[in-house]
C-alpha cells in the first residue's frame, strides 16, 4: 500500500451480488469500473467468491485485495463488496438494510423463487440502497416503504396480470380485515 493518505470517498460499495446456491448470480451490480470491468471477469470473481464462502460460517473475507461482507438464508447468498481499507462495519450495514428490506418486500419468504417471482422489487430496492457506490440509504423500512410506492404508481394498463391480482387480492384481504 502506498504511504500517502486515503482520501475520503463517498463511493464505497464496489459490488453487490446475489447469487443462489449453486454460485450462480441472480443479481449483481458492479459500480467501479476499474474493479472487474467485464461480466467474463466478474462471473470468475462470484465463483471464486461463492467457493471461498459457501462453506465458511464467517461474515466476512478479503478476496482479490477487496473486502467482502456476506449473508446467507435458504438458497441465496447476499454479497457487499468494497476496497480493501474500507470499513467492515459500513458494509455491514449495508448488507443488513438490503437484506432486510428484501425480507420486508418478500414478507420473510426470503428464498430463489420468491425472489425470481419479485424480482423488479428487488432490483428498486438495491437502486434504493445504493447508487453508482454510494450508499443513498441505511434503512429497510424506508427503502420496502419507497418500493411499495413505486409498485402502486404503476398504471393499471401498464401492470402485469399478476400484479393485478395480487393487488386485487392485497385490497380484498384489507376490506375483510376492516
Amino acid at each position: 500500500m502506498d504511504n500517502h493518505v486515503l482520501e475520503p470517498s463517498l463511493y464505497v460499495i464496489k459490488g453487490i451480488a446475489i447469487l443462489d446456491n449453486d454460485g450462480k448470480r441472480i443479481l449483481a451490480k458492479y459500480y467501479d469500473p476499474n474493479t472487474l470491468p467485464t461480466a467474463k471477469e466478474q462471473k470468475v470473481f462470484e465463483k471464486n467468491l461463492f467457493n471461498k464462502t459457501h462453506r465458511a460460517n464467517t461474515e466476512i473475507i478479503m478476496l482479490e485485495n477487496m473486502t467482502c461482507v456476506y449473508k446467507s438464508n435458504v438458497d441465496l447468498y447476499f454479497y457487499v463488496m468494497g476496497s480493501s481499507h474500507e470499513n467492515e462495519l459500513i458494509l455491514v450495514s449495508v448488507l443488513n438494510c438490503l437484506y432486510d428490506s428484501i425480507s420486508q418486500i418478500l414478507r420473510k419468504n426470503v428464498e430463489k423463487r420468491s425472489l425470481m417471482e419479485n424480482l423488479d422489487v428487488v432490483m428498486l430496492a438495491l437502486d434504493e440502497v445504493c447508487d453508482s457506490g454510494i450508499i443513498l440509504e441505511s434503512d429497510p423500512t424506508a427503502i420496502s416503504y419507497r418500493v411499495a410506492l413505486r409498485n402502486d404508481d404503476i398504471p393499471i394498463g401498464e401492470q402485469t396480470v399478476a400484479q393485478v391480482l395480487q393487488s386485487a387480492k392485497e385490497q380484498l384481504k384489507w376490506s375483510l380485515l376492516k
